[in-house]
Formats: C-alpha cells, structure tokens, sequence
C-alpha cells in the first residue's frame, strides 16, 4: 500500500507540509503543480516552490506572495479582511479544480470553524476568520490538497505533533501555545512539547493533519520512495521543518473491514446522502443493495468497506446517518496491484494515469474524475478526452 507519513518533531504548518509533499512528486508534476495554482486566480497571489537550506539539509520553502510580499506565519494578516466561512467554502467551490481537492478543502476548513465556533461561543455561520481566513492560509490548504491528489492519494500516517511553547501574537491579541483554536483542533491527535520556544503547530497545520492523517503511529516497515523535507521559516538550535516520506508499506495482504446494515425506513435521498458521507470520510467503497425485506417491504443493504483501525469510526458514522439499530461486521484480506501515478498532457488538459502491476497482470487506466473535468471545459466527450490521453502514452511508447 502506497504510504505517506508525515514526521512532525517541529510541528505542523501548512506551508511546511506543502513543501513536504510538493519535494515527493517528480520533476514535470513539480511544474504541473505550480502552473495549475498559479492558474487558480486567488487574488493578487503569487505560489513559489523555492530551494531552501537548514542545519546543512537543502529542502523547499513553500511561499505565497500576495501583492509581492510574502505573508509571515504567526503574524497578523494586514492584506485581507476577514472572512465567513461561507465566503471561504463559496471561494473554494469555484476554484478550477478536481472534485476530491474541492471536498477535501471545505472539510478542512468546515473542522476550523468547529474549533473557532467553541473558542468564541458562536454559530459556525457567524465564526469569521482571520490569520486561517486570508488568502495565503486559502492557497496552504488547497495546495496541501491537490499534492495530495497528484500523489494519488495515498494512505497518510502521521507522527505526534510537538506544538512548541510560550506564546503567539494574533488578531485577538498574544496567546498562549498551542493557541486556544489549535489545542481543539489537536483533540483526538497525540501532540507533545519539546520545550521549543514558539508556535510550532498552526491552525491550519493541525487541521490538515487531522483531517488527513488515518493513524497516529510510528512509521510501519516498508521500501521509500521518496523523502521530502518541507522547510519553515524560522531558525531553531534543531532542523526546522516537516520531513515526509513516500512509501510502500510491507505486507502480503491488507487487513479490511466490511460493514453492513439492512434499512427499510429511510428516503432514496437519505440514503445517498449516506453513501456520499461514507466514501468522503475515507472509506474504501460503499455501496447500496436493493433487497426485498421480511413483510415483503422494499429496503436496502448499505455495504462499507474501511480499513480495520477505522471500524469504530465507521460505525459510528452509520449510526448517526441511518435508521439502523446494528451493524454487521466482517474481516476481510485483500490482495491488492501495486500502483502508480503518472500525469499526461493533453490539448483538453492534464489527466492522472494509474498504472497497476502484480500477480503477472499490467494495467493502464486514466482517472475518471480527470477525464470527466476536461470533458466538461471542453465540451467534449468522455470518449474523446480518453482518446486524446492513449495517444500520448502512443507517444512515449
């Protein structure tokens, strides 16, 4: 299984981990990833992956300019108003870019806005944000999403966080560290301080591990891939920065979870809205079975499969969804291809390939999501779009 962990000794910040993931991605991904943020719009921003180097280790230094300047982490934006979440989810939404990136983004500031909304004792609807509201912590979180995506998603596991000391200067004043948002965001996330003299783990650092991260361990056996070293931008006495390794985890099979449920009592719409809320939680699959029930009523089998360490969240997750008042659970091993992610260039757009291998079968397929977007800004077909992607691969034999 295709693996990412994040080593947080010197805690988490978005640009960090953007810098992290961006080193793991090869050459011509590294320029599709800049060209397409910078082709985004957000306003007056500039993106830039820049050389950096500290405590002799050379890595890359994520950088957001807005009107030429770079914003500086812990400081008071002066740039930007504040803003809704609305505003912010209404931004994202109409970013030009893949599905997964979109949802993965508002859920990572949906879950900032659950931490400010218990800080300050008010509706989410009426939270606004500051530092995690302006542009540049906007283009943090998109970015760390579409690396993501471009690595085709892999598995994240993550180390505890170390969260620093003392205190930060904010819009509402100095605070303490962690900052009152950030330590509500690290519930459920095993963090820790070094003893380190500053704000090591920001809002938007925690929310993204927290949304990403499926385990909080040390890191399982397996071959690296890559490593990235995501630089910050202060000097400390340790090497500071957020060091990210792409790898395959060892093992013969993975050990899944299916969980299973009967519903007779629930709408069509319900229903989906289920399944949707399944799959954008992680889960491997989760699909819909109509069955004829006892009394003949008309009904439905919803079927979930997860990892095995997140059966308790699924659960919990069908529960709070559904009518249901059990769920059936059933260990499976699967035997899985090793894959891999290319991405191909097309006069319609860019497209991600999966390439599978194992058990002495080989396969080439383009990802539907990718072949669906360019589709539609083309106002072509899905068919054509494929077309155009095979006779590149053609191309490169």
């Amino acid at each position: 299984m295709r693996t990412v962990y994040l080593e947080l000794k010197m805690g988490a910040a978005g640009d960090m981990l953007c810098a992290a993931l961006y080193e793991l991605l090869d050459a011509d991904n590294k320029e599709a990833f800049l060209r397409r943020m910078n082709a985004l719009g957000l306003p007056n921003t500039e993106i830039a992956c820049l050389p950096s180097e500290k405590s002799g280790v050379n890595g890359t230094h994520y950088t957001v300019s807005i009107h030429g300047h770079e914003e500086e982490q812990g400081k008071p934006h002066t740039h930007h108003e504040s803003s809704s979440l609305h505003g912010i989810l209404e931004l994202i939404g109409a970013l030009d870019l893949p599905a997964p990136v979109i949802e993965n983004a508002c859920a990572v500031y949906e879950r900032i806005a659950r931490a400010e909304s218990r800080v300050h004792g008010e509706p989410v609807d009426l939270i606004h944000f500051h530092e995690v509201g302006a542009v540049d912590a906007v283009a943090d979180v998109v970015g760390f999403c579409l690396l993501h995506h471009m690595l085709g998603a892999p598995r994240v596991i993550a180390s505890p966080v170390n969260v620093g000391s003392g205190f930060v200067r904010c819009a509402h004043g100095l605070l303490p560290v962690p900052a009152p948002a950030t330590s509500l965001l690290l519930c459920d996330m095993p963090s820790y301080s070094s003893g380190i003299e500053g704000e090591l783990c920001t809002p938007t650092g925690a929310a993204l591990v927290g949304h990403f991260a499926g385990e909080y361990a040390k890191m399982p056996a397996g071959k690296f891939l890559a490593v990235g070293y995501g630089m910050g931008k202060k000097n400390f006495a340790v090497l500071n920065c957020v060091r990210a390794f792409l790898y395959e985890e060892e093992g013969e099979e993975d050990r899944l979870v299916e969980l299973r449920c009967n519903l007779d009592d629930m709408t069509p719409e319900a229903v989906a809205f289920l399944c949707e809320t399944l799959m954008q939680s992680g889960a491997r699959d989760a699909y819909v079975q109509p069955v004829v029930m006892k009394k003949g009523r008309p009904g439905f089998v919803i079927v979930c499969l997860c990892d095995a360490h997140k059966e308790d969240e699924f659960c919990a997750l069908l529960f709070r969804h559904s009518s249901t008042l059990g769920v059936r659970v059933f260990t499976c091993g699967r035997h899985a291809m090793r894959r891999e992610f290319d991405t191909v260039q097309t006069k319609y757009g860019e497209v991600r390939i999966k390439r599978s291998s194992g058990f002495g079968s080989e396969r080439v397929k383009p990802e539907y999501e990718d072949l669906a977007e360019c589709a539609r800004r083309a106002g072509v077909s899905l068919e054509t779009v494929q077309r155009a992607v095979m006779q590149e691969l053609d191309k490169r034999g």
